[in-house]
């Protein structure tokens, strides 16, 4: 399966943005989230799960931008970029009714993931409409 420039560009962008997101987060944690007005403290449990999150969207980030290079990953790729670009929207939009709204910076955060979403929506939509090929023995 060879990638249009269209399928490129959007895992390209999907997958720097998973990965310097998720590194920043691994890396810094509080850096990452005081840009946001959030103050995540000391407690090691907290930490723990906010830096193995980042580790796991850094993770599919990498898978991502693989998936450019290395043929076999290409499909695994295209999963990872709107699983996480669905998942993420959808999650601050259960918030945004459920608990009010956020920060502006989060709001921003969805607007940009709205936009990789739709990007990668419609670079891969020939995949998901594609009639499914049958094996061959």
């Amino acid at each position: 399966m060879s990638l249009n420039r269209l399928q490129k560009t959007a895992l390209a962008v999907a997958g720097a943005i998973s990965f310097g997101i998720g590194a920043t987060i691994l890396g810094a944690p509080h850096v990452f989230y005081a840009s946001y007005g959030i103050a995540i403290g000391s407690d090691p449990s907290l930490l723990s799960e906010v830096r193995a999150l980042g580790a796991g969207l850094a993770g599919f980030g990498a898978v991502m931008l693989a998936g450019i290079f290395w043929s076999p990953l290409r499909q695994t790729a295209q999963v990872a970029a709107l699983t996480v670009f669905l998942a993420f929207p959808a999650g601050r939009l259960v918030s945004l009714v459920a608990d009010g709204a956020p920060f502006t910076g989060i709001l921003s955060a969805l607007g940009l993931e709205l936009a990789i979403a739709a990007l990668c929506l419609v670079a891969f939509r020939q995949r998901a409409t594609a009639p499914a090929r049958m094996a061959v023995s």
